[in-house]
């Protein structure tokens, strides 16, 4: 008989899986967790990563990956008017590695269940480094500006921020099996950051004179960008007037369409046919 017990097709796997899709973010330029507006659809950017998943059972696993997002945020695009006249965006390319524990609602193999919900929740590490474009159209790094007076000795609190920073990953999805090999996931991932500035943007305004003379005309210009088309009158906001909310931080969030594949941890395509192929015994 060409069989094989349950239990080989319910133990350890494995699953590799290359992901697209898009991503957004929440902060203080975007202010809107889910933007669905037409305006807003221009904020969406694309999103890659690598996953790779080891079960212990069908239910239980551990993943790691690497994602690569653009985010990308506007003023222009808001619906507050405060933030109207003030006229910033941004962009940001995030390069991710994260690690975590995923759950599978169903226990997914070969013989049973071909399809389950999950989630997910881990800790990561990226890297951010926003910027932006300024009235010439040229790339402007907005960190080592200082725009809300980092390294400036009139505020010995305002530290430049880091580059590296944390992540905090939780989110779900669909998988199903294809076949014996392939897994094809749709997937939600949120990432509650460690940081308030991957829009740049976190406190108050500081003093336009210290700024300039310690910063150069360029912080001035990115700090505010008044905009005209709004009848702005071309003040320079007054020294702590609320630039952005610093009592939360930034997060930033991916939709995915995953294409990966199952194997079992002794490679599963050979005992799929061994199981499933009948040996032919000749007698002479």
């Amino acid at each position: 008989m060409c069989t094989l017990p349950l239990s080989v097709f319910a133990q350890k796997h494995h699953e590799i899986g290359l992901s697209l899709g898009m991503a957004n973010y929440f902060g203080d330029i975007q202010t809107n967790p889910v933007p669905w507006s037409v305006n807003n659809a221009s904020t969406y950017r694309p999103t890659i990563g690598l996953t790779y998943k080891y079960f212990v059972n069908p239910n239980i696993g551990f993943r790691f990956g690497a994602t690569y997002a653009r985010i990308t945020g506007a003023d222009s695009l808001s619906d507050v008017r405060a933030n109207q006249l003030r006229n910033l965006s941004f962009s940001n390319n995030i390069f991710e590695i994260h690690g975590g524990i995923e759950i599978n609602f169903l226990p997914i193999d070969m013989e049973r269940f071909k399809f389950t919900p999950y989630i997910f929740a881990g800790i990561g590490g990226f890297y951010s480094s926003p910027f932006a474009l300024d009235d010439k159209g040229e790339k402007v790094k907005l960190r080592t500006l200082g725009t809300e007076g980092q390294g400036m000795p009139q505020y010995p609190d305002r530290k430049f921020y880091p580059v590296i920073n944390a992540s905090f990953p939780i989110g779900g999805g669909f998988k199903c099996m294809v076949g014996n090999t392939m897994m094809i996931a749709t997937e939600v991932g949120l990432r509650y950051t460690s940081t308030d500035y991957l829009d740049d943007v976190s406190r108050s305004y500081v003093n336009l004179d210290s700024l300039e003379l310690y910063r150069g005309k360029k912080a001035v210009e990115m700090a505010y960008r008044g905009n005209r088309q709004l009848d702005w009158d071309g003040n320079y906001p007054n020294y702590g007037f609320q630039r952005g909310n610093m009592t939360s931080n930034d997060w930033f969030w991916t939709v995915s369409v995953s294409v990966g594949i199952y194997f079992d941890a002794f490679g599963n395509i050979k005992e799929y046919i061994q199981t499933r192929c009948p040996r032919v015994f000749s007698r002479r």
